[in-house]
């Protein structure tokens, strides 16, 4: 990795902050849901929603103070074209919080108390993540400097939360009254999943071509590989539970085509977020032993894991497989223990201070093989 050592850093929260909320909330949405534990995990669930919660609002009030104090600051992570694609995390944030208020939000709020607060978290949340999926990618079209072999995960995160929208949103069909709406919710939620599907699969196709050409940085850019797994796991998720609710929202043999479609789609692609996860860890691997440093990026082993979990439940669900019971278990031990990694990493990187440091102009990392 090469890196000019005569950047300036400036301490500061950048949007890639709010990947710590993702992660964490998306412990307690897959621990709710888990095959054969899920019930027995609910209380657990909710001190993590709460804790989840909690760093949300910190962290906006912590950046909103930021922004209004010294603007030139979110002025310049946007121009930047690394810092800027995590302008994606917030609105997952959102959406991640929203669901656990669907899930868990009624043993602290009454009934009606919890679903507005979903409401308005998704609302923020589809918005400002359809503003990102079209916005960053704009920029990255006309304004940004990129070199040939700067494709890395985080070209996901601006694009991935329509994706997010569409996994809550299916949670919140039934609460809406009107049949017609439902519909309309159901139908916009699957065009929002081939939003962030498609432009998955040119970005995920980019990063494989970076890897085949150059190769990895070896460096803190190394964990953002574990984000291609987001859309995998999240876009499962989605087709599972759009596909749930579209049994009781449209006629046949619509309703029956969409089901199936958490089958048809899911498990394929169950099966490329596995082949993935071996050779992102590999590559992860590899970078360890290059003694690749603690950063914000590590958060990455923990959201895209916990989607992960959350698809494997649904395809539980729908095949009724004991296989996938199982793994979705082992996938949340493993989403567990990087949780913890990346936490303590974050909390010793706070006491130290130099987590906050951020290069006040674009630095440029060069990929190369051994």
């Amino acid at each position: 990795m090469s890196i000019d050592t005569q950047v300036e850093f400036s301490k500061e929260i950048g949007p890639n902050w709010f990947a710590s909320v993702m992660g964490t909330g998306i412990i307690a949405n897959a621990a709710v849901g888990l095959p054969l534990y899920g019930t027995q995990l609910t209380n657990i669930a909710l001190v993590i929603w709460l804790l989840a919660s909690s760093m949300l609002m910190i962290l906006l009030a912590i950046k909103i103070i930021q922004t209004i104090i010294k603007p030139q600051i979110i002025k310049r992570q946007f121009n930047d074209p690394v810092m800027a694609q995590f302008f994606g995390a917030l609105p997952m944030a959102l959406l991640t919080i929203a669901g656990g208020t669907i899930l868990l939000g009624q043993h602290i709020f009454a009934q009606d108390t919890a679903k507005t607060i979903a409401w308005i978290l998704w609302v923020l949340g589809t918005i400002s993540g359809l503003l990102t999926a079209i916005i960053i990618p704009y920029r990255h079209f006309t304004q940004y400097e990129v070199r040939g072999d700067a494709a890395f995960g985080g070209w996901l995160m601006p694009i991935v939360p329509p994706m997010v929208s569409a996994a809550i949103g299916a949670m919140l069909v039934p609460y809406v009254e009107s049949i017609t709406l439902q519909q309309t919710l159901l139908y916009g939620c699957y065009a929002m999943f081939g939003i962030s599907l498609f432009c998955a699969l040119i970005i995920i196709t980019m990063i494989w071509s970076r890897l085949a050409h150059s190769g990895s940085s070896g460096g803190a850019r190394v964990p953002t590989l574990w984000i291609v797994l987001g859309p995998l796991g999240q876009s499962i998720t989605a087709v599972g539970a759009l596909g749930s609710v579209a049994l009781f929202v449209v006629d046949e043999p619509i309703a029956s085509s969409l089901n199936n479609m958490a089958i048809i789609y899911g498990v394929p692609i169950w099966g490329f977020a596995l082949f993935w996860s071996i050779l992102a860890s590999l590559l992860t691997l590899r970078a360890l032993r290059k003694k690749m440093p603690f950063a914000m990026t590590w958060w990455a082993f923990t959201f895209p894991v916990g989607t992960c979990v959350t698809g494997t439940t649904q395809l539980a669900r729908h095949t009724g497989s004991t296989v996938f019971e199982w793994a979705a278990i082992f996938l949340f031990v493993g989403l567990i223990c990087a949780w913890f990694i990346a936490a303590i990493g974050t909390m010793k990187g706070i006491k130290g201070g130099n987590i906050f440091n951020n290069p006040t102009r674009t630095v440029h990392i060069v990929s190369r093989k051994s």
